[in-house]
Formats: structure tokens, C-alpha cells, sequence
């Protein structure tokens, strides 16, 4: 794997039902009302019955002083269990939501498998790769408080 690419995991258990976790992270428009880091997803493609072929331009707000931007496609939709997205623009690669109900709680995975595409990112992604990495699971962490909150 080179330096650029990422393979990110974050796993998080979340106090509700499923379906109710399904329902906030299956329409990510409404993710900037609950998860900090996403300052806005505008819906370009609607897609099919179940979302797939939707695409939406994402900014996202992170722990560093920057903000990324990319499209997201969605590939693979199979409720209320998995979602599949591809991501283009400032980064590269797939996210995947997999979804689990445990009695009164919900497991939650996702899998960020990207490549950086801003210029000063690759250069310096030898380097910054722990940052990078401890950036990220600063804003899934935000992303995870804002949602318990939300549905408690």
C-alpha cells in the first residue's frame, strides 16, 4: 500500500435500534443537523428506489485546519444492513456502513478505503500519515457523539 492510501476502520455500538441508526445514516443530507464535521452533502443525482447511483458533494470540516470536498456515489444499497459509496474528488476510494442490531443497540463498522488527491496531502502523506489517521478518527468520533445524542 502505498503512502497516499488508506484502509481506515471505525467501529462504533450505538444505544438504539437499528432501524433507527439505519434511518440517519442511510440519508446523509440530514447528517450536518447531528455530526459536526459534515458542514454540507448537496444531492446532485437522486438515483434509484433505494439510493443507489445517488451522488452527493460532501464538505467535511475536520480536527486540522483544512476541509475536503468530493463527490459521493452511492453503489450498493441493501437495507437495513450495508451501504456502499465511491468516493471522487479530494479523496479517492470507497466507504462502506455495515450495520448490525444487537438487542436494544446497533453495531456500526466503516471502512474508509481512500487515496489523498490534494496536492500537498500526497506530498507530505510519508510524514503525516499517523495525523491523517489521528484526524480521522477525531471526526468519526464526533460523528459517533452526535448520533448517540441524536436518537437518545
Amino acid at each position: 500500500m502505498s503512502s497516499t492510501n488508506f484502509h481506515l476502520v471505525t467501529e462504533w455500538t450505538i444505544a438504539s435500534q437499528l432501524e433507527d441508526v439505519w434511518r440517519e445514516l442511510s440519508t446523509p443530507e440530514r447528517w450536518p443537523e447531528w455530526w459536526p464535521s459534515v458542514k454540507q452533502v448537496t444531492l446532485l443525482n437522486e438515483g434509484d428506489e433505494h439510493g443507489v447511483g445517488a451522488v452527493r458533494r460532501m464538505r467535511w470540516s475536520t480536527a486540522l485546519p483544512y476541509e475536503l470536498v468530493f463527490d459521493m456515489e452511492t453503489t450498493k444499497v441493501e437495507p437495513p444492513l450495508f451501504i456502499e459509496g465511491r468516493a471522487l474528488g479530494e479523496l479517492d476510494g470507497i466507504g462502506r456502513w455495515t450495520l448490525q442490531g444487537e438487542g436494544s443497540a446497533c453495531r456500526v463498522r466503516y471502512d474508509w478505503i481512500v487515496t489523498v488527491t490534494k496536492p500537498w496531502m500526497v506530498r507530505l502523506s510519508f510524514i503525516l500519515r499517523p495525523v491523517f489517521r489521528w484526524n480521522h478518527g477525531v471526526v468519526m468520533e464526533r460523528g459517533r457523539r452526535g448520533l448517540s445524542k441524536r436518537l437518545a
